[in-house]
């Protein structure tokens, strides 16, 4: 079954995270991804993280997947020769290399664009090409202090906090597929490409709007609220049994559910109490309710409290540590969570799309190899058997 990108070929010269989950979503929609990387090391995350010696790091493979791998080294004058063969026949490039890194090399936009006048041109830096920040490097936690996200998170008391979640390196490849998406439809317009930009701020400026709203509204720089939602009340994380260090859920109760929750949890008797009988009492009572909704809550499982508070219409979700999510058997209905057969690891877990399409459901492959499609790609690009051989010997390739 073709996939919706299916015709649409990348260019990914990127590396680590925030570039490779771009490229990998673009595979998993359809489109042919081809990853250049340099002979012999290939793209550092390969080797980061690893817990065997003999196969890439699972770190890799969470972010290659379903794409195809050349080897190429664009600091020689055959290996260019070659990379421009490539992107004559490209619809994207996507890279994440240093400021002037590319332009250095001859394969800035405005070169590219003078060689392939359709192609779409995608670039994630960490602070963008201009402004005042542009030649500053960036990783995710640069990136989630420099976009604001670490100041509203964690607990009051303590520093501005960190979040495991990608939102600076996934969240930025994600923005980036949009803007592929966008410059791939608008050329179907003008029949050319054009640039794509997205910096790695810029992105964890616009997943943390909500926050900068809530500055504009109250005219001072949001607080650090730890796990309470707003003014919402029930509204954070409550104990459940038997009290190891994941074993809470998260309780958010919008008025209309302040009843259906009462009755949930066997408190018929608060129905109508002046307490508790608004949002605004509630809040005015918090550690009462939280206090009554914890007892409860602590005497069964997180499983079982979701189990029956979700039942009841109530919004409840148990907190799940990563090996819960691995084994979670709905996002395993979901292909969330997927088995793949590697050639050198055998099978493994991953993480699966996130975006279903109905006419073009993804099937989820092994990350490549280190050039393992060298040949197949170069043939692809009327190579020969001897000219490959010549590029090998020239260390080209």
């Amino acid at each position: 079954m073709n996939g919706a990108l299916s015709g649409i070929r990348v260019v990914d010269i990127t590396n680590n995270q925030a570039g490779p989950s771009c490229g990998q979503m673009l595979a998993w929609l359809g489109a042919d991804v081809i990853k250049v990387e340099e002979p012999i090391k290939g793209d550092p995350a390969r080797s980061m993280l690893k817990d065997r010696p003999d196969a890439d790091s699972l770190f890799y493979l969470s972010f290659n997947a379903n794409k195809r791998s050349l080897t190429l080294n664009l600091k020689n004058s055959r290996g260019k020769d070659v990379f421009r063969t490539l992107l004559g026949t490209a619809d994207v490039l996507l890279e994440n290399f240093g400021p002037g890194v590319l332009e250095r090399l001859g394969f800035g936009h405005r070169e590219v664009r003078e060689l392939n006048p359709r192609l779409v041109y995608a670039s994630i830096k960490g602070f963008g090409s201009y402004g005042p920040y542009r030649d500053y490097k960036s990783y995710e936690p640069i990136a989630q202090a420099m976009g604001g996200a670490m100041s509203v998170t964690g607990f009051p008391d303590n520093p501005p906090t960190y979040v495991w979640p990608s939102i600076g390196d996934s969240g930025t490849g994600m923005h980036c597929v949009i803007g592929i998406l966008a410059a791939l439809m608008q050329r179907y317009t003008t029949g050319e490409g054009q640039q794509v930009e997205v910096s790695m701020q810029d992105a964890v400026v616009n997943l943390i709007r909500v926050s900068l709203r809530d500055h504009q509204r109250l005219g001072k720089p949001g607080a650090r609220t730890g796990n309470q939602l707003g003014a919402g009340v029930p509204g954070t994380t409550y104990r459940c049994r038997p009290g190891g260090p994941n074993d809470y859920v998260f309780i958010f109760v919008p008025q209309q559910m302040w009843l259906p929750l009462l009755r949930a949890i066997g408190r018929d008797d608060l129905i109508g109490d002046p307490r508790y009988d608004t949002a605004e009492a509630r809040w005015q009572h918090k550690d009462d309710v939280n206090a009554l909704v914890e007892a409860w809550t602590s005497q069964r499982s997180k499983h079982d409290v979701m189990k029956i508070l979700a039942g009841a219409g109530v919004p409840c979700g148990a907190c799940l540590d990563t090996g819960e999510v691995l084994s979670d058997p709905h996002l395993q209905a979901r292909d969330m969570i997927v088995e793949v057969e590697h050639p050198v690891r055998g099978r493994y877990v991953t993480a699966g799309n996130p975006v279903k399409l109905s006419a073009s459901p993804t099937k989820i492959s092994p990350a490549p190899l280190l050039g393992q499609h060298r040949h197949e790609i170069l043939k692809e690009l009327g190579y020969g058997e001897a000219d490959i051989g010549a590029l090998e010997a020239e260390g080209a390739i």
